[in-house]
């Protein structure tokens, strides 16, 4: 038995004799204000690790960003970074196939990963006597994964994957216009022209070769940042993960990517047909990167619009003229550029498709310039900065998983630069107004210059 699996033995042991029950906690304290302290410092193969110390409940989060995503690949070799999420969890030179599930269920402990345009997240969450587990299955991965890659195993994810965008793309009632949007949004050598599942024949050529290729190019200590947060001693916290992660070598920094101009100069209109019941309606604009200035007021702009049941266009649409199922809109935040999106799926109708959804596009047409010439009511922004914050105190509750204070600790420092963001993120929306409202509409979502993208049935569209 090597050094490390013998000392993984005694984790597993520590965290399965001496796990806590939540009974012999103190209740979680209620958070007074936005503020997250934490402490930081990088190890000398280039990792940073942010350490964040809450005794409310007995589980700490160990959660890993890595600065890599679709936004990393290049033409041809798109769904990298996704085939990658499903390869971290096959095991590593001293995790078998399997075990590292086995070895977190037997703890009480949970994980999941997520793969966006711009990261991949994974987390670990477990009872505060199982850190030592956590913290060696993720510094396993992080540093001997390429151990095990081989030609079968990358077959074998990538069959999944393949799956994966049949059910959730190719098969799936609308699913063809999450890729197209993207593609008509952004130009071909746009890092965001790609959906972050890939194409098909790019899965398919993927090669054990490109896998390793793409580890030693993303998958180094110094692309990466780790938060352990939760129920810890931050000295202690430290020490283990020296311990842990400090053997692991170092590898060269990721390149920076290039980013050409994109916006859409005219009005650009597509027609899809799919194996759906009802047709739908995309509107969408080229908006700004997350956090800056325009950002925070689409968010309002979208909430003002449907953000709830009394919103303009799902009162408009859904109660009073009742000829939408749903609609809803949405600021599409990302690092590189943005989108903001209008999606209307009409009710049964009698009339042919392409007639309901320019009545749709229509009535969208009216709210949109009324929001245009004149801002909305003070009421209606104050509802959505309330929304907004106590949406931020909700997050705060929770430590892992998601969204929780690991996650966007995190995220804020990928993003912003500053793990505790917490405060100047709500002070964006605590600062817009009305006029803000009206002058983002005017700004960024302009009737000349936008994707209409419509899905009819194809059942009825009668050949047109």
């Amino acid at each position: 038995m090597s050094r490390r699996q013998a000392l993984l033995a005694i984790a597993i042991a520590a965290a399965l004799v001496t796990m806590p029950t939540y009974a012999q906690q103190a209740p979680p304290s209620i958070p007074v204000r936005i503020s997250v302290p934490y402490t930081m410092f990088t190890l000398q193969n280039g990792l940073t690790v942010i350490l964040h110390e809450d005794h409310s409940v007995p589980i700490v989060s160990v959660n890993v960003w890595y600065h890599v995503g679709s936004a990393n690949e290049k033409p041809g070799r798109t769904g990298f970074a996704h085939l990658f999420e499903h390869l971290m969890f096959e095991g590593s030179a001293h995790v078998k196939e399997g075990d590292f599930d086995n070895y977190l269920e037997a703890a009480g402990g949970s994980n999941n990963a997520s793969t966006s345009e711009d990261r991949t997240n994974y987390f670990i969450d477990v009872p505060a006597s199982a850190l030592d587990l956590a913290l060696f299955l993720e510094s396993d991965r992080m540093g001997y994964l390429l151990d095990i890659v081989s030609e079968n195993l990358v077959n074998g994810q990538r069959d999944v994957v393949k799956n994966e965008r049949r059910q959730g793309v190719e098969n799936a009632p609308y699913g063809m216009a999450g890729v197209r949007i993207p593609e008509l949004m952004y130009p071909k050598n746009h890092p965001y022209h790609w959906p972050v599942i890939g194409y098909m024949e790019d899965l398919t050529a993927a090669s054990a070769d490109d896998v390793r290729e793409f580890f030693r190019k993303y998958y180094a200590p110094q692309n990466a940042s780790l938060v352990v947060a939760g129920d810890i001693s931050p000295a202690d916290a430290r020490r283990k993960i020296e311990y842990w992660f400090s053997d692991i070598k170092p590898g060269k920094r990721a390149d920076p990517i290039e980013v050409p101009p994109a916006g859409l100069g005219a009005v650009i209109k597509e027609r899809l047909t799919d194996r759906v019941q009802l047709p739908r309606l995309y509107l969408v604009w080229n908006t700004p990167p997350l956090y800056t200035p325009g950002d925070a007021e689409l968010d309002v702009v979208a909430s003002v619009l449907t953000g709830s049941k009394n919103s303009r266009l799902y009162k408009r649409l859904v109660y009073e003229l009742q000829i939408a199922q749903n609609v809803s809109s949405f600021q599409s935040s990302k690092m590189l550029g943005s989108t903001f999106q209008i999606v209307v799926t009409a009710r049964p109708s009698p009339d042919p498709p392409d007639k309901v959804l320019e009545k749709l596009k229509t009535i969208v047409d009216e709210e949109l310039q009324k929001l245009r010439e004149a801002p909305p009511a003070d009421r209606e922004v104050q509802r959505v900065i309330n929304q907004t914050e106590a949406s931020f105190y909700d997050r705060m509750e929770s430590v892992g998983s998601f969204g929780g204070k690991a996650d966007q600790l995190n995220g804020y420092f990928v993003q912003a630069g500053n793990p505790d963001y917490f405060n100047e993120d709500l002070a964006r929306y605590r600062a817009v107004h009305a006029n803000d409202v009206q002058a983002a509409a005017r700004r960024w979502l302009p009737a000349d210059r936008r994707l209409e993208l419509t899905v009819v049935p194809a059942a009825k569209d009668g050949g047109q």
